[in-house]
């Protein structure tokens, strides 16, 4: 597993000549035609394309969730493309944290569970559990809704747990898929809020698929993706993470 020290500003990931392609022969189909990416520790990243541009398929990538047919994929200066299913696991477990348009929360369960079940499958003694859970839940401003299930919580305030749940690991990088797809203008513009805090006082780094360019706005840098290819980025002046 990685274990060198990044500095704020250099190089987290870098992706160089990606492909990806899916099935073979006739039916084969190219995703990703030699995607480079480089991303800096504490920036935040927007991911922006049509549907069927490639972005989907380089997040996964980038999430440890699939692997390329080719390039390669280095993350804190280590190769991740020739690492085994098990130890791609381990990696996500213990660097990447995930966010989803869905939530995905357990619904019989309260807040407090749901952040606590990542650290459940590290083998964390419950009293830690708890600790670090509410720390997430107080960091994303829930603390006090901590024994209420999804159905007593807002659309904005699932959403926050599902976010509290992606950090309560204190990941170095958090992916967010369309983080406020499922929310109105006013929740969405408060999850945008709380992911830009996350990034500049907590130092993780961001990457977010989303369609929307007014949720984009509020990135650093904007890749846009084209058929399998990055069309261009483009830097949005926003102040990036304290160093």
């Amino acid at each position: 597993m990685p274990s060198n020290d990044i500095a704020i500003g250099e190089t987290l990931i870098s992706l160089r000549g990606i492909t990806k392609v899916f099935g073979e022969g006739a039916t084969a189909f190219a995703a990703l035609k030699g995607v480079d990416i480089d991303i800096k520790r504490g920036d935040f990243v927007a991911v922006m394309g049509p549907s069927g541009s490639g972005k989907s398929t380089t997040m996964n990538i980038l999430g440890c969730l699939d692997v390329p047919t080719e390039g390669q994929f280095l993350f804190r200066g280590h190769h991740v493309e020739s690492l085994e299913r098990d130890q791609r696991a381990l990696l996500r477990r213990r660097y990447l944290g995930f966010v989803f348009q869905g939530f995905n929360l357990l619904a019989r369960t309260t807040a407090l569970e749901n952040v606590e079940l990542p650290l459940v499958y590290r083998g964390e003694e419950k009293a830690k559990r708890h600790e670090l859970a509410m720390a997430a839940l107080d960091k994303v401003g829930l603390a006090e809704w901590w024994d209420h299930t999804p159905a007593e919580l807002s659309g904005g305030q699932q959403q926050r747990v599902a976010i509290a749940r992606a950090i309560v690991t204190h990941p170095d990088v958090l992916l967010a898929d369309e983080p406020t797809g499922n929310l109105d203008t006013e929740r969405s513009i408060e999850i945008m809020e709380l992911l830009t805090d996350l990034n500049r006082n907590s130092g993780i780094t961001v990457l977010m698929v989303t369609h929307e360019a007014d949720m984009a706005a509020f990135a650093h840098t904007v890749i846009h993706f084209r058929d399998g290819l990055v069309e261009r980025i483009e830097e949005n002046g926003k102040q990036g993470v304290k160093a």
